[in-house]
């Protein structure tokens, strides 16, 4: 991994911002990810986070805690809060903006346990393929302490598969529609292929309730994407 996004929010933070990040998908073209948006205050923040935020309790952990606006949110309000990315250049920002307990680390090398873990962002995109589905959600409920809940989002992308008359052309001998390749780029470079994953809802709730977990919907967002509470 090159950590495009990484050198991204550094660039944003050192000053050097002079161009957005580059994203699409292997079924949408390009478009823009504004770096700015990364940096975003609370009330900037779509109604999914804030709800996301202001149902977290506990000793809180920030999964793909980015350039740690969520983290240091919760931190104002007094949690304590431990932040997790996989991004070298995410943590480092993150640390320079504030956030007291974050480094680089994948969710599935956790073993601490907590009260609320966040996933936000498409949280579910992390899982990459609905094959690993299973794998993520029993991992997250062993860091879970008694009473714990995972807040995460995702979108249910069927409506980019409808045409002008409403019919949908998803190919039903292809993989799950919401299993998508994920391209990005920045100043000119090209990221490695990343594997996304957005989850409708019946099937979060039934891959949830496979592995022991409840799963209730939350809030409906603006545009087919939805938070859950998991416990």
């Amino acid at each position: 991994m090159k950590d495009l996004f990484g050198k991204a929010l550094q660039d944003y933070f050192n000053n050097n911002y002079t161009e957005d990040l580059i994203t699409s998908t292997n079924i949408s073209g390009e478009d823009e990810l504004p770096i700015p948006y990364l940096f975003r205050s609370y009330s900037e923040m779509p109604k999914l986070e804030q709800k996301a935020l202001q149902l977290a309790k506990g000793n809180v952990l920030d999964v793909g805690c980015g350039s740690g606006s969520h983290s240091l949110y919760l931190q104002e309000k007094g949690f304590k809060v431990r932040a997790i990315d996989i991004s070298e250049g995410a943590v480092d920002v993150a640390k320079k903006r504030g956030v007291e307990h974050v480094e680089q680390k994948d969710i599935l090398k956790e073993t601490d346990t907590f009260d609320t873990i966040l996933l936000l962002m498409n949280g579910t995109g992390i899982f990459q393929e609905v094959s690993q589905v299973s794998k993520y959600l029993n991992h997250l409920k062993s860091l879970l302490n008694p009473g714990g809940q995972i807040l995460i989002d995702s979108s249910d992308i069927k409506y980019m598969y409808e045409d002008e008359d409403g019919g949908l052309w998803i190919d039903t001998n292809a993989n799950y529609y919401g299993e998508l390749d994920y391209f990005l780029s920045y100043k000119g470079e090209e990221e490695e292929k990343m594997k996304w994953l957005y989850l409708d809802f019946e099937r979060l709730q039934l891959a949830c309730e496979a592995v022991g977990l409840q799963c209730e919907k939350v809030l409906d967002g603006e545009h087919f994407d939805f938070l859950v509470r998991i416990t």
